[in-house]
This record gives C-alpha cells, sequence and structure tokens, in this order.
C-alpha cells in the first residue's frame, strides 16, 4: 500500500484535496497569521523602520510566495513531479527561517517602544508580534512535514 500525502507520502495533492491533506491543509493558516502580521504592521506607527520594514517584507514575501505555491498546487501544476516535493520542502524552510527572523525582529521593536509611545500602537504591535510567533510556528510545522515527505519522495 502506497503512502499518501496526508500521511507523510511522497505526493503532492492537487485541485481541493490541498484542503484535506496534512501538512498543505496548514496554507489556511499561514494565510490567516501571516495576513493579520501583514495588517497589523501596516497599520501601525513604525518608529523603526529598519526593523519594521524586515518584518512587512517577510510578511508580504511569506503571503506572496503562499498565495503563489497554493493556487499551483489547485491546478494541479505539479503534475505529480518529485521536483515539486523539493520545492515545497526548500520554500517552507526558507519561510521558517525568514518569518524566524520577522518575529524576533518584531519583538525587539515592541520592547524598545514599550515607553513613550501610543498605547494603542504598542498593542498593535504586540499583537503582530504574537501573531508573527504563531506565523513562524505554522512554516516551521509546514517545514517538517514538507521535509518528511520530500524524505520519502
Amino acid at each position: 500500500m502506497a503512502p499518501t500525502a496526508s500521511s507523510g507520502g511522497s505526493t503532492l495533492p492537487s485541485g481541493f484535496a490541498v484542503f484535506t491533506t496534512f501538512p498543505d491543509l496548514l496554507f489556511i493558516l499561514e494565510f490567516v497569521f501571516g495576513g493579520l502580521v501583514w495588517i497589523l504592521i501596516a497599520s501601525s506607527l513604525v518608529p523603526l523602520p529598519l526593523l519594521q520594514g524586515w518584518v512587512m517584507f517577510v510578511s508580504v514575501f511569506c503571503f506572496v510566495g503562499t498565495t503563489v505555491l497554493l493556487f499551483l498546487y489547485l491546478i494541479g501544476a505539479h503534475g505529480g513531479e518529485t521536483s515539486w516535493v523539493s520545492l515545497d520542502a526548500v520554500y517552507h524552510s526558507i519561510a521558517a527561517l525568514l518569518y524566524l527572523s520577522a518575529a524576533v525582529l518584531e519583538a525587539l521593536a515592541t520592547i524598545l517602544m514599550q515607553n513613550g509611545f501610543i498605547y494603542e500602537h504598542y498593542h498593535e504591535n504586540i499583537a503582530a508580534s504574537v501573531f508573527s510567533y504563531a506565523a513562524t510556528l505554522l512554516y516551521v510545522v509546514h517545514a517538517v512535514f514538507s521535509l518528511i515527505r520530500w524524505k520519502s519522495s
């Protein structure tokens, strides 16, 4: 019996099966948490443009990259080729590292702006920090299971 994508097998789903297999089901949560980071950084006061600019770049890059990858999975562009399994593993590993760096920098920016800023902006940055760590965790879990799928392919 061949392993399936939901149990860490070597095939990628296509069509709406993307929404029923793990780790590909995490695409939805990556959209939600990544989008929240993007919105919160865009709407908050940016006293440290270098730090928060990186967070914005990472959130937009990963949001667009995840959108493109999900769309390609939905239309079945991978055609069942194993090179796409490698692409999936590499993308999610890089996204996890980028989001980890962004989460740490956003937490640092939040700590540095604790005193002397409007209470609302401080809380927006706290929320952005929390959601960026949640997005990091999602990308790490997706990367780990994508690497397991890649190893078995």
